[in-house]
């Protein structure tokens, strides 16, 4: 599924908070990233297909409370609405009228998705990290996972080190092609009420329900 690669891009995000301490600036970014409760932002977010070249740009608008709370909406160039909930992930497409649900434990079924979902995502754990130092502004950090997966061999992150915030990442899966993501209008703990994480389906769409007999 895709949105299985948008899993594990979003616990990279989330999970930086938890990097060790590899010089003054990451224990200051460290410092803002413990406080953050929510967060909300623009996002970018491109595909590249190892094999052909071809890109695929998505855009639209994230937002996260933790422990484990995501809506990952995409409005250009189609609708699309992921909303993972406490126990229910929802896969919402309007243009189809279709949407896909599932019990949370039927898609985490990766080490890193499975830390993500549980709240206990965190790079030192999961990855060797190395500073690559400055890329056009940015501090850029190398992320090799201890165990790669079909879905992640690589990882990449680039921090403002003003604002100590992380504003892109790269995911690169076992055939080499790219999920990437760019932040912008990074919003820090705004108010955000669980029922954001909500989702009840129009009326009249189809509701492919593999929660059934799980």
């Amino acid at each position: 599924m895709r949105f299985k690669a948008l899993i594990l891009t979003i616990s990279i995000l989330i999970s930086f908070c938890s990097v060790a301490h590899a010089d003054e600036l990451t224990a200051e970014i460290q410092k803002t990233y413990d406080s953050i409760k929510t967060f909300s932002a623009d996002f970018t977010q491109t595909l590249t297909n190892a094999a052909s070249k071809e890109q695929d740009i998505r855009s639209g608008k994230i937002t996260f409370k933790q422990p484990s709370l995501l809506r990952w909406e995409s409005v250009k160039p189609e609708k699309e609405l992921l909303i993972v909930g406490k126990s229910v992930v929802w896969d919402y497409f309007p243009d189809d009228e279709v949407a896909l649900k599932y019990h949370t434990k039927q898609i985490f079924n990766s080490k890193t998705m499975i830390r993500f979902i549980s709240g206990q995502a965190k790079l030192e754990d999961d990855f060797v990290v190395e500073n690559q130092g400055d890329e056009n502004g940015l501090i850029k950090l190398k992320l090799l996972p201890f165990e790669p997966e079909t879905g992640l061999v690589l990882a990449y992150v680039w921090v403002d080190p003003v604002k100590k915030m992380l504003v892109k990442t790269l995911v690169v899966d076992f055939y080499g092609n790219g999920n990437e993501v760019a932040m912008t209008n990074i919003e820090i703990d705004p108010e955000v009420d669980d029922s954001v994480f909500n989702f009840v389906p129009p009326k009249g769409i189809e509701v492919e329900d593999n929660t059934v007999n799980q």
